[in-house]
């Protein structure tokens, strides 16, 4: 039995020496001290050895298996403590790396350009009105002089909630909402987010409008030029060509398009004009005599202008962006550049 156990502690040394393993390892102590091991199989030849023998047989069986416990529970220690070392390298911080600077947040394009815009009107004695962008159908279209059969409801699709509730089209409503809670003299500027469903390069189904209205005694068509002019030139410079176009709008008479000479061409024409030479930029008009009506306003005593551009029209011009999705797709390669 004495050279049984002794081969034993050989044979599980050898095969500690090429275990690498944390599995190899706990199966040797798995094969040679597990309740079916090695060990147990010779002590159950202690009968047959003996009796003066068998004290010295069962001291020395225990002192093989503590003996390679104690080896096995190395082994495993040296390995665990390997791959600690291993992970440390991996993960160890460079001291004399440079530091990395954290990206402070920027403000979005549109934001920019929004802030721009109602500086300058501010600057000018405007206001700034906001409302609801879910809006009631009298105050989107009807005050604005489009009944229900109005054509010119279909100037402006509209994502409707109810037959009377709808996402606003733009933020003329706001004009309205003011000249009901306020008597003349009035100068106010509406942004705010509005709502269509028209989605491509150039047109997106949520977008931003700034609308304007000013209204006052003597208030004339000369009054909306120099205002829209000014507005203009400081936006896109001194030398910017600026023009006037009949056109027509329910909530305004007369109506007119403002267009600015291309920035992209200089007026030369090219694809983003269509070779006119010239852009539309915002549309406008003096206050048709039945939106006062709507709001209890007198038009024999009182006259107004009022005007609407699209935010994200401006950015596009003004940083020669080419597609609007890029506003809203969140790449930072984009929005880094503000």
């Amino acid at each position: 039995m004495r050279g049984q156990l002794e081969k034993l502690q050989r044979d599980a040394e050898e095969e500690l020496r090429g275990a690498v393993t944390d599995e190899a390892i706990q199966a040797i102590r798995t094969k040679y001290l597990g309740r079916k091991g090695v060990l147990t199989s010779i002590l159950r030849g202690l009968g047959g050895v003996a009796p003066e023998e068998r004290p010295a047989m069962g001291q020395l069986a225990n002192q093989v298996k503590d003996a390679l416990s104690l080896r096995i529970d190395a082994v495993l220690a040296g390995i665990a403590a390997s791959k600690k070392d291993g992970k440390l390298l991996q993960e160890r911080v460079d001291v004399t790396l440079p530091g990395r600077g954290i990206a402070c947040g920027k403000l979005h394009p549109i934001t920019l350009v929004m802030q721009e815009i109602c500086g300058i009107f501010a600057s000018l004695g405007f206001s700034i009105a906001e409302g609801p962008e879910v809006e009631l159908d009298y105050y989107n279209f009807e005050a604005l002089n489009m009944a229900k059969d109005h054509p010119s409801r279909d100037m402006q699709a509209t994502f409707y909630v109810t037959e009377n509730l709808l996402l606003r089209t733009h933020t003329s409503p706001v004009q309205i909402r003011v000249m009901e809670k306020q008597k003349p003299p009035v100068r106010v500027i509406a942004p705010g987010k509005v709502y269509r469903p028209d989605a491509d390069i150039s047109h997106s189904p949520m977008f931003h409008q700034i609308e304007g209205l000013y209204v006052d005694k003597g208030v004339t068509f000369g009054d909306l030029k120099g205002t829209l002019t000014f507005f203009l030139k400081h936006v896109f410079g001194d030398e910017i060509g600026v023009r006037f176009r009949p056109s027509f709008f329910p909530f305004t008479e007369p109506s007119a398009e403002v267009d600015i000479r291309c920035v992209m061409c200089s007026g030369k024409g090219c694809r983003v004009c269509g070779q006119s030479g010239w852009l539309e930029i915002l549309g406008s008009g003096m206050v048709d005599p039945e939106v006062f009506k709507a709001v209890g306003y007198d038009s024999e005593e009182y006259t107004g202008f009022a005007f609407g551009l699209g935010v994200e029209r401006i950015a596009m011009l003004r940083y020669g962006i080419s597609d609007i999705r890029l506003f809203t797709e969140n790449d930072r390669r984009f929005l880094e550049q503000f």
